[in-house]
């Protein structure tokens, strides 16, 4: 595994008022690339003063964006939706170098950001409200929707355009302002689809940018009087603190949180064709991804079969620098991560787990961990227990189907299923007794534009993607209207 150069990445600024600037003190962070553990760059960090001033202008922004009429703001988002995909191949080396996920991923990514914000744009245009008939002659009861106000939102590492730009994109086009929390770990792609929208002709202030400690920029945001609605994506310990914290202050709240999720392989499927799309949505940007398949169930019938289907499917899988051409799955994205990885393996191995293959780190330079697989892992291991958000792909068997749901839904998360058989009456069972607020079946992929994203139980709740994703965006008025009078 070799590394290669990096020579176009960024340090990244804060974005306030239309202006890129390194904040009121100057501070910064560095970043590092996860492929060679080095700094290539630094982000600026926020101060209070600069919390400060964004929040004035975002409030200030919000009286003019929200009488723009929705025909202009969908053409405004358009516009950027354009430039990301004008930009998409630069985009995907900055999130590369940063994140660590192979080009063809980052650039994907950077690509699907343009969908979202069409996507968006077109409910702009639809965002009705109605007439509800009146009991008596002279009266008029009209019903209105309306941009909930200036929002705070807060992105992760793992998906650092693809999370955002679904907060972002409805927002604008519900005509609200934003301000977002970019994550530190991957500014600089982040900062990519921010300066996408201002080029566009998006209003200065309209939507702004910052860096900085978690802790102290939530802590500041959620609270302000001016703020009228979160956004989080991220753990669902965080996102409980900040939910908390916003009920505490009556503020709207969207969360996407962790997930669990089981991916079950009945008796009647294809063992090779369900191991083979699974180890693809397994090991997809290294495992970090919230909807990743990560308790695999299978009917003990097909158990030998897909064990061997899934194991040479991960074992083939080259891992190495994002950057170099052929590589299909990249480092972990800090150093974190490794260590999360190390310790759950080795909490399933001392519990009497077999590892099938990987198990361990690979090499000693950057942040990689080799796709990993494990079977005969007893329930009582942190593995089945614990979002692993790693390569790390536990496989059970089962027989009973009232066990097999009772197992599928133990764990409080209910964010994505997963099951493949080739039965519907099996299809339309699991669909309606999964608790989890996306099911997919004989299929992979979830999150297009126009589809609910979003999970129930601790995996928060809200929808980003869909009709439904506009809805916390918007407040509902009634003018009821004697005519007569």
């Amino acid at each position: 595994m070799t590394s290669s150069p990096t020579t176009d990445y960024p340090d990244t600024l804060l974005h306030i008022d239309g202006a890129w600037s390194a904040g009121a003190a100057g501070l910064d962070a560095p970043v590092l690339n996860p492929a060679t553990g080095a700094e290539i760059g630094r982000v600026a960090h926020a101060t209070t003063a600069d919390l400060d001033l964004a929040v004035e202008v975002s409030h200030r922004a919000f009286q003019h964006w929200r009488r723009v009429s929705a025909f202009e703001r969908s053409r405004l988002m358009r516009q950027a939706a354009q430039l990301m995909r004008e930009r998409a191949d630069a985009t995907a080396r900055l999130l590369t170098q940063e994140q660590g996920k192979p080009l063809a991923e980052a650039r994907a990514e950077a690509l699907g950001s343009a969908d979202v914000i069409d996507w968006f744009a077109e409910e702009a245009r639809r965002t009705y409200g109605r007439i509800v008939p009146a009991r008596a002659p002279g009266h008029m009861q009209l019903v209105t929707r309306e941009p909930v106000g200036p929002v705070a939102a807060f992105g992760p590492w793992n998906f650092p355009i693809n999370q955002v730009v679904r907060k972002i994109a409805p927002a604008l086009a519900a005509g609200c302002t934003i301000i977002v929390k970019g994550p530190e770990e991957t500014p600089a792609s982040c900062a990519a689809l921010v300066k996408a929208f201002a080029d566009a002709g998006i209003p200065p202030g309209v939507i702004q940018l910052v860096y900085g400690r978690p802790a102290d920029i939530s802590a500041h945001l959620v609270p302000h009087p001016l703020i009228r609605k979160i956004s989080f994506t991220g753990s669902t310990a965080v996102g409980k603190q900040l939910a908390a914290l916003a009920g505490l202050h009556m503020k709207r709240a969207t969360m996407e949180l962790g997930g669990h999720a089981p991916a079950i392989v009945f008796s009647d499927a294809d063992p090779a064709r369900a191991a083979r799309a699974l180890a693809a949505q397994k090991f997809r940007n290294a495992g970090q991804v919230c909807i990743s398949p990560t308790r695999l169930l299978v009917h003990e019938d097909l158990a030998d079969a897909f064990v061997e289907h899934f194991v040479a499917a991960a074992a083939a899988i080259r891992v190495g620098n994002g950057l170099e051409a052929g590589v299909q799955m990249g480092p972990l994205a800090h150093a974190r991560r490794v260590e999360a990885m190390q310790a759950l393996v080795a909490d399933a191995v001392d519990q009497g787990a077999r590892v099938r293959t990987g198990g361990s780190r690979i090499g000693t330079s950057g942040f990689f961990f080799a796709p990993t697989v494990l079977t005969d892992v007893p329930l009582s291991a942190r593995l089945m227990n614990e979002e692993p958000f790693g390569p790390v792909a536990p496989i059970s068997t089962f027989r009973d189907y009232d066990a097999l749901i009772a197992e599928a839904n133990r764990l409080p998360w209910g964010l994505a299923a997963y099951a493949y058989t080739s039965s519907a009456g099996t299809a339309a069972a699991v669909s309606a007794d999964i608790e989890s607020g996306m099911v997919s079946i004989n299929q992979a992929p979830l999150g297009l534009p126009e589809v609910p994203f979003g999970g129930i139980k601790d995996s928060g709740h809200g929808s980003e993607g869909g009709t439904e994703a506009m809805e916390a965006w918007l407040v509902t008025k009634l003018t009821s209207h004697n005519t007569a009078f």
